[in-house]
């Protein structure tokens, strides 16, 4: 079942694969947030950050691709969970794909936040610290299961209320 926060998150992400600016600013209030650390500037307040951002990303991106893996909406309808795969085509013709997930709020039928996040490790010493650690795991043998090694089945069911 569809309902109107999931058309409107659809409809803005159909817009980006599109690299339809007006199209993706609609769906946005005027003072809407928008948050994802693969952005020069990760927090963007307000459709003119919002609008440098998207620039900047269209230019850098041939192609972008979202699939929803899973969905979860609140009761009021106003707050939404996605889990999406990622496709992405850089410029240069490099291939990107990772699970991403964003938290979305809207009011008025409009977007006021995007907050993406990405399975990536802890930046810094403690990524530096991590990374090793598992390499050494994996000399060991002792290897760790990645995210897209869970089957489809386990991560794709669509739920229509969290």
């Amino acid at each position: 079942m569809s309902t109107p926060l999931r058309a409107l998150i659809e409809r803005n992400f159909a817009a980006v694969e599109a690299k339809d600016l007006e199209a993706v600013l609609q769906c946005f209030a005027e003072n809407a947030i928008f948050i994802d650390p693969h952005y020069p500037s990760p927090v963007m307040i307000g459709k003119t950050a919002i609008t440098d951002g998207l620039r900047w990303a269209f230019k850098g991106m041939k192609q972008f691709g979202f699939t929803i893996v899973s969905y979860g909406e609140w009761a009021d309808g106003q707050h939404a969970a996605v889990e999406m795969a990622t496709h992405h085509v850089l410029q240069t013709g490099m291939h990107l794909q990772f699970p991403q997930a964003f938290f979305i709020d809207a009011q008025d039928n409009l977007l006021t936040r995007i907050q993406a996040y990405e399975p990536y490790g802890p930046s810094g010493l403690g990524g530096l610290i991590l990374g090793v650690t598992r390499f050494q795991r994996r000399l060991r043998g002792q290897g760790s299961l990645r995210i897209s090694a869970i089957p489809a089945t386990v991560r794709s069911s669509d739920q229509s209320a969290v």
